[in-house]
């Protein structure tokens, strides 16, 4: 099986190295050549320099797997594969893409004969070694063609992936999965902050993550990644409390606008990560202004 891939960033470039290793053919192009060159030495993939040389050295019917940025830049390099495509040939959007964008971009290919499949991928850094969750939306045919790339992406060939709709309901999966995310993770971080807070019982919160791993309710990956980090460092005074958001939060929230559904604990846990990229923080200093009016409350200087 042969397999184009466009942007072999820290995901996409395990990813790379994950189908080479699993026998696929893989030709990667990225905007600085250095990883491909790197990618053909270690793993044998095919080094393309640029969008053409990627297309002609795919055999018809081709597949592109993208995995770029989310908007222009996806949209940009979609947009340059359409006249360099064939009918028959198929487009794979693994990014975070937003899925209405994914559902427009099915509908616009549909009229060049080209197919699309979005695909929802979750598994970060540790994808290489433990394989990637696969939300997978497109056409029953175009899945079925893609199906061996997928199965050796995923965690194993019966488990860790599936085609969950059409077109745009990849993505779609995919953005509902980390607006949960947002959610489990604001409790964790409230939690732990909690018993640290609770200072005349000196507790090691390294043995209480590690304990919570087996046989709790709350036990996770998040929570096996949070006792890894908290054995080397428990006051993490060097950590900037900054958490930033990659769009798909908001998304979510959106879309239980939408729906008209509650969803309060993945509104609130975008907005406690809004609240954390707010260096000035106004608001805190007009509240503790509004305290100190109306009850005498003392102020702490910064």
């Amino acid at each position: 099986m042969q397999l184009g891939l466009i942007g072999l960033g820290k995901m996409g470039a395990n990813m790379a190295r994950r189908l080479c290793r699993k026998g696929i053919e893989v030709h990667g192009l990225n905007r600085t050549h250095e990883i491909t060159q790197q990618l053909a030495t270690e793993e044998g993939m095919v080094a393309c320099e640029d969008v053409d040389g990627l297309i002609t050295g795919l055999k018809a019917p081709r597949m592109v797997w993208l995995m770029l940025p989310s908007g222009e830049v996806t949209e940009s390099m979609i947009q340059d594969l359409i006249p360099r495509l064939d009918a028959g040939d198929l487009i794979i959007d693994g990014g975070n893409s937003n899925y209405k964008d994914s559902q427009r971009r099915a509908r616009m290919l549909t009229e060049h004969g080209i197919g699309f499949a979005d695909a929802g991928t979750s598994g970060g850094v540790w994808g290489l070694d433990n394989g990637y969750c696969m939300m997978v939306g497109g056409e029953k045919t175009d899945i079925e063609r893609l199906t061996p790339a997928i199965k050796a992406l995923a965690p194993a060939e019966d488990a860790g992936w599936a085609h969950v709709g059409p077109a745009g309901s990849g993505h779609f999966t995919k953005m509902i999965h980390n607006g949960i995310e947002y959610g489990m993770m604001q409790a964790m971080s409230e939690g732990f902050e909690l018993l640290r807070g609770k200072e005349e019982f000196d507790l090691d919160l390294a043995e209480i993550a590690e304990i919570w791993r087996h046989g709790s309710v709350v036990r996770s990956w998040l929570l096996d990644l949070t006792a890894e980090f908290l054995k080397h460092d428990q006051q993490l005074k060097d950590i900037a409390p900054y958490v930033a958001d990659s769009g798909e939060g908001r998304w979510t929230v959106n879309e239980s606008i939408e729906q008209g559904v509650a969803a309060p604990v993945l509104a609130l846990a975008l907005q406690m990560r809004f609240a954390s990229q707010n260096e000035e923080a106004y608001g805190n200093r007009v509240l503790a202004m509004m305290r100190n009016a109306f009850g005498g409350h003392a102020l702490k200087d910064k």
